[in-house]
């Protein structure tokens, strides 16, 4: 089998056994924060991140683990984090929906809905300014499209020229509101009116088609100093935020996750599944194991780190 679609398919299992553990872990209260799980998104961060030098900067919403995970963050220092834990990438600080690394330039997520895609242009305008020839990547849910931060980013990279990447994970959910319902636009469509490049990859379940158009639109960007739109149309297994299934409410259809589970390779093909599943739920218990043995942070880190 192709190496490089077996290291996309491990790095995306990897991200869904990892949540798992977490969905498993989160009614024990030992996990201090919410959680946004993505579970069947998965495709994208690996797809994406696989074409990304380690210094390239990357930015997320809320909806991160598997972002961090596939640009490299270290997989104890996650699991701390979520425990709240001194030893966690944000010492105990961040939680679930602020994670960050440094050291592989996963520069942060919020909470805060759009606030992480001027973050990405302003690290793409330092770049083109320090000529440090760094792609910056802003991720996104198709809900922050709406928010003006984001129209606002768009102008300001395209006429700066900047290289930056705006991907926006289009599940078609805003919470529970569909995509029809709040949108007189098209994302990738829209941004041409800014004179920005823009691709629609309709196979989000799919990482190798992803890498495929990732690899040439990372290589643009870096090598034009410009800006590019990716929609990716996705789905989210889970209910927003929290372990919950909600398949059953007005606003969700099981037939709609049943036929998106007919196209996921990660339960497919179950062959690789059952080659990888081992190895990384072993790493997943040594983190874990990290995790709870790690200290909660002592009184003089309240306000450690905070200028």
């Amino acid at each position: 089998m192709d190496a490089l679609y077996e290291k996309l398919f491990y790095q995306s299992l990897r991200i869904r056994l990892v949540e798992e553990k977490i969905a498993e872990i989160y009614p024990s209260d030992k996990i201090q924060s919410p959680v946004h799980l993505s579970i069947g998104q998965e495709a994208l961060a690996a797809g994406i991140c696989n074409n990304l030098l380690v210094t390239d900067m990357v930015y997320t919403s809320y909806r991160c683990h598997a972002y961090y995970l596939a640009k490299g963050g270290d997989l104890n220092e996650m699991f701390a984090e979520l425990y709240g834990k001194v030893t966690g990438c944000g010492k105990g600080k961040a939680g679930s929906m602020h994670l960050a690394s440094k050291k592989v330039n996963f520069m942060g997520s919020s909470a805060v809905v759009a606030s992480t895609i001027s973050n990405a242009v302003g690290s793409a305008l330092a770049s083109k300014i320090l000529n440090k020839n760094q792609v910056s990547v802003a991720v996104f849910g198709d809900g922050a499209s709406e928010e003006g931060s984001y129209h606002e980013s768009l102008n300001f990279a395209a006429a700066f020229k900047l290289p930056v990447i705006f991907v926006c994970e289009n599940n078609g959910l805003a919470i529970h509101s569909k995509l029809e319902q709040r949108h007189a636009f098209v994302v990738h469509e829209h941004a041409k009116g800014y004179g920005v490049k823009s691709v629609y990859i309709e196979e989000g379940y799919d990482f190798a088609k992803i890498n495929q158009v990732m690899e040439g639109i990372v290589k643009e960007v870096r090598e034009q100093s410009i800006p590019y739109v990716v929609e990716i149309k996705t789905y989210r297994y889970k209910e927003h935020v929290g372990i919950g299934d909600d398949h059953n409410v007005p606003y969700r259809s099981k037939d709609e996750f049943e036929q998106w589970k007919q196209k996921d390779p990660l339960i497919q093909d179950a062959a690789l599944v059952a080659k990888f599943t081992d190895e990384i739920n072993k790493e997943i218990e040594a983190a874990v194991k990290f995790a709870e043995e790690s200290p909660v942070p002592a009184d003089e880190e309240l306000l450690a780190d905070i200028y």
